[in-house]
């Protein structure tokens, strides 16, 4: 009988994280590749000493207080420990690791293609290509909102929304930016700082949530802070559902207020908000920040280095 750790991986990272795996690990692969049900969780941690969830999973306070004493270790294949209940894991003992640094740049982009497709029409434009039903032109054809000179308020400067903030300033765009504390000088980069998220809404023709969910976060952007962006503003998501009120959101897209939304994340995942789809100026994707080759293989090697760390009796770079 090995010796070796058991890890457990609920979801099918890259094939390049689970050879890497399957060197130093006893790894059991959900093949079917479904998130992990509480149940699961729960049965699995008499038979694992760690697992690598990904955001699918959820570590609740009551399935937490079910999990067998023999797990060890929760190292997220993510950034974002929202579905992890860490004080919970923290009173079992459970060390909890995230992936850090790694996905900034991937989800950076994604979060620029959401403000560029939803300021340029890209479903509207997609749609008439794809249905034939393209027969006309003008100049007052399809006429989006420029990047170009526009006010780009972030909310949440840390490593992503730094990193998207790097790339609006290739579109000359003015950032403006709350955060939980002022950046240094070399990292704000010119930027504008806000102290509330309050007082950046009216300056943002562009918004774009950068900032993790947590419990005072939660609805962030809800009809009173919509109304206070500028008419005819842009609203960018591609951190977490729950920092939208998707019905405040709807009716500000439906009044005119808002020009167009770009979401990457909704308050259900999988699926999405189905009214969404009746509205063109609404750009969405399915959650896919991250999803590229070189950074999936980067979350999975740093998840990997989290739990080799552990195993070897050190402190892994990213404890929580």
């Amino acid at each position: 009988m090995s010796d070796r750790p058991v890890l457990w991986l609920p979801r099918r990272v890259s094939d390049a994280t689970i050879a890497r795996a399957r060197k130093d690990y006893d790894v059991i692969l959900n093949e079917a590749d479904t998130p992990g049900t509480s149940e699961e969780i729960i049965e699995m941690s008499s038979k694992v000493d760690a697992i690598m969830p990904c955001h699918s999973e959820h570590f609740s306070a009551e399935v937490v207080s079910k999990l067998d004493p023999r797990l060890k270790i929760v190292a997220n294949h993510s950034v974002g420990v929202d579905h992890c209940d860490l004080p919970a894991l923290a009173a079992r003992g459970i060390v909890v690791t995230n992936t850090p640094d790694v996905l900034s740049d991937a989800t950076a982009e994604l979060a620029m293609l959401l403000m560029l497709g939803a300021a340029r029409h890209a479903v509207r434009g997609d749609r008439l290509m794809r249905t034939g039903t393209w027969d006309s032109w003008s100049p007052s054809f399809m006429v989006g909102k420029q990047l170009t000179g526009a006010r780009l308020g972030i909310v949440g400067m840390g490593r992503v929304g730094r990193a998207f903030a790097t790339k609006a300033r290739g579109f000359d765009m003015e950032v403006h930016y709350f955060n939980r504390t002022r950046l240094s000088p070399d990292k704000e980069q010119g930027a504008i700082y806000h102290e509330s998220v309050d007082t950046l809404l009216p300056v943002a023709d562009f918004l774009s949530l950068h900032c993790p969910a947590t419990p005072e976060t939660l609805d962030l952007m809800n009809a009173e802070r919509l109304a206070a962006l500028p008419d005819d503003a842009i609203l960018v998501n591609s951190a977490r559902g729950a920092l939208v009120d998707e019905d405040a959101l709807l009716q500000a897209i439906e009044s005119g207020k808002l020009a167009a939304a770009g979401l990457d994340c909704f308050k259900t995942e999988p699926g999405g908000n189905p009214k969404f789809a009746a509205h063109e100026n609404i750009f969405m994707l399915p959650h896919i920040g991250s999803a590229t080759t070189k950074t999936r293989d980067a979350m999975g090697f740093r998840a990997l280095d989290n739990l080799d760390a552990f195993f070897a009796g050190k402190t892994p770079r990213d404890l929580l």
